[in-house]
């Protein structure tokens, strides 16, 4: 049994890192999705692919319009030094896929690096009458991005558009990032929430990606198979991001809002962890709404070291 879900999984993973992407209008410059973590102990290591399309139509000028498609695959890991401090790590691959009123493009290769610490400020488990736990859990914690992904883009040609700039592979900043967890189960009922802030600050060319808030809240249900734990998860993703400047000015059509439903599913198989989730819009606003996010998707598989 274990096999055959962890063959499907792969399977899954392979058809779709097959679909090239890419970011537009304030949906590049670098994401992070925390999610649902595994229920790992110390280490682990594992690979994420997170997808997600957005369509653009101009309103004044309808023949221009632009189909984008955003793929990352990401190998990702954790450390735990002690029983309080968790180090992890972030390194994406990017496969871009850009369909306009142009053409094609098909930029790809590795995005930017990065690299978390998290402190847990408290771990409180209640024992209950009926023999169950409350178990609650903060972590705080920060880190960095590196500009190892590339930033390719004649600033000063007047055809360089919001598409191009987002269609990079990397900010070519390094940019800084705050981030929170919490987490509380009673018995087999549990919630998950986080949130990120990225700070992002101004590269050579002196263009600077908009700071990033992230938030998720993420309800779950743990059903025992024996030993192994399958969760079922909803829950609300929200996302705000800053408007991009150029010189200390704002670049029009940059900056955005997404309220999203979140619904997935986490597997753990002893040392073996998988999980899927989709994201849904129901309130949105890109590019003074001459662009639309049409569907987020994120799938892992992540080991125990």
């Amino acid at each position: 049994m274990r096999k055959k879900l962890l063959l499907t999984a792969v399977i899954i993973i392979t058809l779709f890192t097959s679909i090239n992407a890419c970011p537009f209008c304030g949906c590049g410059g670098g994401n992070l999705y925390m999610g649902i973590m595994p229920d790992f102990q110390r280490q682990f290591v594992g690979i994420r692919y997170h997808y997600s399309q957005y369509h653009t139509q101009l309103v004044s000028d309808p023949t221009q319009f632009s189909t984008n498609y955003y793929n990352i695959v990401e190998v990702w890991g954790g450390i735990h030094l002690g029983k309080k401090i968790q180090l992890l790590a972030f390194i994406p691959y990017y496969q871009n896929k850009q369909i306009d009123d142009d053409g094609t493009m098909r930029p790809s290769g590795l995005g930017d690096i990065t690299v978390m610490g998290q402190y847990e400020v408290f771990r409180i488990v209640t024992p209950l009458k009926d023999h169950k736990l409350i178990d609650q859990q903060l972590w705080l914690g920060g880190g960095v991005k590196i500009p190892t992904g590339t930033f390719n883009v004649d600033l000063n040609d007047s055809t360089t558009t919001v598409a191009d700039i987002n269609a990079q592979l990397g900010t070519g900043s390094v940019d800084f990032l705050l981030n929170g967890l919490y987490s509380i189960r009673m018995g087999n009922y549990g919630i998950n929430a986080s949130a990120n802030y990225k700070i992002n600050t101004i590269n050579s060319d002196k263009y600077k990606y908009g700071n990033r808030f992230t938030g998720n809240l993420i309800a779950y249900y743990r059903i025992a198979v024996k030993r192994d734990f399958i969760s079922p998860n909803i829950g609300l993703g929200y996302e705000n991001v800053a408007g991009n400047t150029l010189q200390n000015k704002t670049v029009q059509y940059t900056g955005s809002n997404v309220t999203a439903g979140i619904v997935g599913v986490e597997f753990n198989f002893n040392k073996i962890g998988i999980g899927v989730n989709g994201q849904l819009p129901f309130a949105q606003n890109y590019a003074e709404g001459q662009t639309k996010l049409k569907f987020k998707g994120m799938m892992h598989v992540t080991f125990a070291l």
